[in-house]
């Protein structure tokens, strides 16, 4: 089977990539961080006072995105290839990614959706399992596609069921990928039933994520989606190999908005929302300039039906207006010259690619965000559906 494998990959990497390339890992080295050079700083902060407020800043990446497949991959993936320049795919499709293989499959699927001239380049994840082996990490790292593996505690969230039960089954595995340089993506919650929904990060950080950082200091790891006071602290406790993406829920919303005007299915995401005290503490973190924090919407795309009926999933899709919330966040919090170093910088800084070259326009510009976006077998309701918007993401600056 790991010989099937490794001719899937051989094959891949002998063809020439159709339509977005294939961006290859740089070579093994420590992380560092570069800070965001300064002119490019004071030019977002000198342009966003302007009689036309517009902000110019290097093109983003979104480290944490769902695009499914099939349809709903056609009708989604637009929204972040429009001015997105790469995004780390989620693996937990129905069967999940678990292979190199599969990985390079997926991501000629995703690829082949793409919008005619697209430049967006889909770095590809493999899904953790107990079976999981050390050669599978090897292969991935050789593929030149696959740029992380992601660890989704058993039963956490959608499509999990697969996922680790015990991260001792896979210490191997992690020992391999840091020696690779292959990121670790957590899923922070735990999943004992003991333990109350509004905690499970917390435990997840006492239980599993801080003796792991103690036993592998050298692991690369992204704690994605962190929702607590407890994951800042955490983070702000480690060594430059621990990082956080945030998304745009996080940010802008806590659990008060489950409940305002009755049950809003539309603002249930795992991991879920939190008390304010948490909300506030991650704003600080991420508009205080901290390279240890990046965009990651974990945009997850769901029918609306499957959203509001009787037991419905987890999910926020925010792809559509993710740019234009995060712009509102720094503005409101005062730190719009700080934007372009979380959208577009610590990211690429943390994985050790190139940050992107071009460049897109945050206009203030107000805009109705669309009630649904409908595709051939439904609709999917976007985060802030129907509300207005100031800022308005393009590609060419306003004459």
């Amino acid at each position: 089977m790991q010989a099937a494998a490794a001719a899937t990959v051989r094959a891949h990497l002998q063809t020439k990539p159709s339509s977005a390339s294939v961006l290859r890992l740089s070579p093994p080295c420590r992380v560092g961080f570069r800070a965001s050079p300064p002119p490019s700083l004071r030019a977002t902060a000198m342009a966003a006072t302007s009689q036309q407020e517009q902000l110019i800043i290097t093109r983003p990446d979104d480290w944490h995105l769902h695009v499914r497949e099939g349809e709903v991959l056609e009708a989604v993936l637009p929204h972040s290839a429009m001015h997105f320049g790469r995004a780390i795919i989620m693996p937990n499709l129905k069967p999940p990614v678990t292979t190199t293989a599969r990985a390079v499959e997926y991501r000629e699927e995703i690829v082949k959706a793409l919008p005619p001239g697209s430049s967006f380049v889909p770095l590809m994840t493999l899904y953790l399992t107990d079976n999981t082996s050390p050669e599978e990490i090897k292969l991935a790292r050789k593929s030149g596609v696959v740029f992380a593996v992601k660890l989704y505690p058993a039963g956490a969230t959608t499509n999990s069921q697969d996922g680790v039960t015990d991260i001792e089954k896979c210490l191997p595995v992690l020992e391999e990928m840091a020696r690779q340089e292959m990121p670790l993506l957590v899923h922070g919650e735990v999943t004992d039933p003991h333990v109350d929904t509004f905690d499970r990060e917390k435990v997840f950080i006492d239980r599993i994520l801080a003796p792991l950082v103690q036993k592998l200091p050298q692991l690369k790891i992204v704690m994605e989606h962190i929702t607590t006071m407890d994951a800042v602290n955490f983070i702000e406790s480690c060594e430059g190999h621990v990082a956080a993406t945030v998304t745009p829920q996080h940010l802008l919303l806590n659990r008060n908005a489950l409940f305002q005007g009755g049950l809003q299915p539309h603002s249930y995401c795992l991991p879920i929302l939190k008390r304010e005290t948490h909300r506030q503490a991650i704003l600080s973190a991420v508009t205080s300039g901290s390279r240890r924090y990046f965009l990651g919407t974990d945009s997850a795309p769901h029918d609306k039906r499957n959203k509001e009926r009787s037991c419905g999933c987890a999910g926020i899709y925010s792809a559509p207006v993710a740019l234009s919330l995060y712009a509102k966040v720094f503005e409101e919090a005062g730190a719009l010259d700080k934007l372009e170093a979380f959208t577009s910088f610590n990211g690429p800084d943390f994985y050790g690619l190139p940050r992107n070259t071009s460049k897109i326009v945050l206009r203030k510009s107000a805009w109705k965000v669309p009630a649904t976006y409908t595709y051939s077998s439904g609709e999917i309701v976007p985060m802030f559906t129907g509300s207005t918007l100031e800022w308005l993401p393009s590609d060419q600056p306003e004459e």
